[in-house]
């Protein structure tokens, strides 16, 4: 669900007599920014009712929903974009879908150049030609290098929900924008499985693409 465009912003609110939109985008430094501090943004799809992937991780349930109406959003979102973070089942499902261990143009189709940060007590193959950087412990041991990576730009928390949760336990989950698609599961592994209060929890946008409801949030 992921491609790459020129260098920007992903959002500004904006108001309107429809009430707050969003548009965008807003150029790196504008005012609503803080130059060289980057945000970290849990950017994922969710059911309906909060699974990420069914139990066997797998996400058939999204791939099978047509998606016209929200790759020029993903692509707009990933070119503000400067490092990712994510998991290892979330690596490992990368790995199995794209195979970009034998075809390493699968991976930098999507995500280009940029460092990837995989949280993973495991010994796991790094795609040929790509900044693949395994670590483990606590997000704030290593959020400096994080920041760094990221530089002018945004980190992108891939997921899965407990290395989003991992961020938000150490203050450094800024955004959740969460896509809702029209698809319920019985079970399955959880969008955020942790005790987050609407005190801690902004909302910043909610918006209609196509099938989806996009719903974006600011975390305190």
């Amino acid at each position: 669900m992921t491609a790459i465009g020129a260098p920007q912003r992903p959002w500004t609110r904006i108001e309107a007599d429809s009430g707050a939109l969003l548009r965008r985008p807003t150029p790196v430094g504008a005012s609503c920014y803080v130059p060289g501090v980057p945000r970290s943004i849990y950017y994922t799809a969710s059911t309906l009712n909060g699974f990420l992937a069914t139990e066997d991780d797998s996400l058939e349930w999204l791939l099978s929903i047509p998606q016209e109406d929200v790759t020029g959003d993903i692509e707009s979102f990933i070119a503000g974009i400067g490092a990712l973070a994510l998991g290892s089942a979330t690596y490992e499902w990368v790995l199995r879908t794209e195979n970009p261990l034998e075809r390493p143009e699968n991976w930098t189709r999507w995500y280009a150049d940029r460092p990837t940060f995989v949280f993973t007590s495991r010994e796991l193959p790094t795609v040929p030609g790509v900044d693949i950087r395994f670590v483990h412990g606590d997000v704030d041991a290593h959020w400096d290098a994080l920041a760094a990576a990221a530089g002018d730009h945004d980190l992108w928390v891939m997921g899965g929900g407990d290395l989003a949760g991992q961020f938000a336990d150490a203050g450094h989950l800024d955004e959740l924008v969460i896509t809702i698609a029209p698809t319920t599961l019985t079970s399955g592994k959880p969008l955020l499985p942790r005790n987050i209060g609407w005190d801690r929890l902004t909302l910043m946008g909610v918006r209609q693409l196509g099938r989806f409801a996009e719903l974006r949030y600011r975390v305190r």
